[in-house]
């Protein structure tokens, strides 16, 4: 079927655009990606990064992950490596600000239209000197929803460069038929080996930049990063937003008092489908860096 009969956006002809160009819109509608230099204020920025350095501290007092905090394995008190702070949005006023009044809102709208959802967020460190890959995915298998118009927006804390793994995303991959995240019966959250060949892996785009520059990619597209080989750590956050009238298949990584939170326009009264199949995960989802590097987890009580 012709990709044009699924476009993933639907902000064409709703009034004028608040942020992006009209050539960023057509970019991210055919690669399924853009990237916007330096975009975030340094006021942002600076909140942003003291109430992540606070989580960072706490990490020090854990020896294990929890469902809120995903330590990668040689973490430690006197070397605290926090892959993952999972719902930042839910564990402080700054980063739920942030989510629902920031600029970001206006680049979502910009994209899929004036009614927006919250649906997560998160926070990946990528320690220095090795932190952790991420294997080659696609979003939307973690989080099914009715519809394609999700899109996850990562803000670079600190200045990214190419040494330190920074995310690669494969243009025209989310036109691409939904790729296979299972091994059998077996979530594994990444696409087999097997299928890769199906990518241009050689041509994936890996934006860097400043200090708040923003990609912004489709829940469809297919990316993933290298470890992190410099000497800094590099925290990207991460924001899922989707339109109303997009509803999800299964549960949040953890029960979240803001996820799927209406935050901008009218809710749906209709639910919108999606011709195109979608493939389900576990309902109960862990982290992309336990799944794919096939790691327990301890649980809260």
């Amino acid at each position: 079927m012709d990709k044009e009969a699924h476009r993933i956006t639907s902000a064409e002809g709703e009034g004028d655009l608040k942020v992006l160009s009209p050539e960023q819109r057509v970019a991210y509608e055919q690669d399924g990606f853009i990237a916007l230099q330096a975009l975030i204020e340094d006021d942002w920025l600076e909140r942003l990064r003291q109430v992540s350095g606070e989580f960072v501290e706490r990490s020090r007092s854990l020896s294990e992950s929890t469902p809120l905090f995903d330590l990668e394995p040689d973490h430690s008190a006197e070397n605290p490596r926090l892959r993952r702070l999972v719902s930042p949005a839910d564990l402080d006023p700054t980063f739920w600000e942030f989510a629902k009044d920031s600029v970001l809102v206006d680049v979502v709208e910009d994209l899929i239209g004036p009614d927006i959802k919250f649906h997560h967020g998160k926070l990946n460190f990528k320690a220095p000197g090795g932190g952790e890959e991420v294997k080659w995915h696609q979003d939307i298998q973690f989080w099914p929803h009715t519809n394609y118009t999700p899109l996850t927006l990562g803000v670079f804390l600190e200045e990214v460069t190419p040494e330190m793994g920074n995310v690669g995303f494969v243009p025209g991959s989310h036109h691409l038929a939904l790729f296979d995240q299972y091994e059998g019966d077996n979530w594994v959250g990444c696409i087999r080996k097997q299928d890769l060949t199906q990518l241009d892996l050689e041509n994936a785009v890996y934006p860097c930049g400043p200090a708040g520059t923003v990609t912004v990619h489709n829940c469809r597209t297919v990316h993933g990063s290298a470890r992190n080989q410099s000497k800094q750590e590099r925290p990207l956050l991460l924001q899922t937003y989707s339109s109303a009238d997009a509803f999800v298949y299964t549960d949040l990584v953890r029960k979240s008092p803001h996820g799927d939170s209406l935050i901008r326009g009218r809710p749906a009264k209709w639910a919108r489908h999606d011709p195109r199949p979608c493939q389900v995960g576990p309902s109960r989802v862990r982290t992309i860096f336990e799944v794919q590097q096939q790691e327990n987890i301890k649980q809260e009580k």
